[in-house]
């Protein structure tokens, strides 16, 4: 299984009238938080782009349990519990600075040739990146 935690700073901007994250940044929080993970294991999504792939979002669920609010430090665990083929499934969890679990979610993502529009397997350079974590 392949985990990462990654720190993230509310900032004004990201508040709604009511003080709190507003609910739609919360999918941009995971989206910093997968990136991370990719690049930590020493890939990015711009090389996955140079490959010819891309990683389009299949489907985006999100549980709201309590709210975070401006200047909080938000820290957002993610974790890929499955090798990856054509599909890719994240799962994530945000914790404030109490340690509280504020909000959960996950993604699927899918690689796609970027010729042809249709999915396909990730790229070799980074199957022997990931593959380590499941083994």
């Amino acid at each position: 299984m392949l985990t990462s935690e990654t720190k993230i700073r509310v900032r004004y901007g990201e508040t709604d009238q009511m003080g709190y994250v507003y609910y739609g940044n919360y999918p941009l929080y995971y989206e910093v938080a997968r990136t991370d993970m990719i690049r930590k294991i020493g890939w990015t999504y711009k090389e996955m782009e140079k490959n010819g792939i891309m990683m389009p979002v299949l489907t985006l669920n999100v549980k709201y349990i309590r709210p975070a609010y401006y200047d909080d430090e938000l820290t957002i665990k993610v974790s890929v519990k499955n090798l990856p083929k054509i599909r890719m499934d994240f799962e994530y969890e945000v914790y404030n600075s109490d340690n509280e679990l504020i909000n959960k979610g996950d993604t699927t993502l899918v690689f796609v040739d970027m010729k042809t529009g249709k999915p396909t397997e990730p790229p070799q350079n980074f199957q022997e990146k990931i593959k380590p974590f499941f083994s």
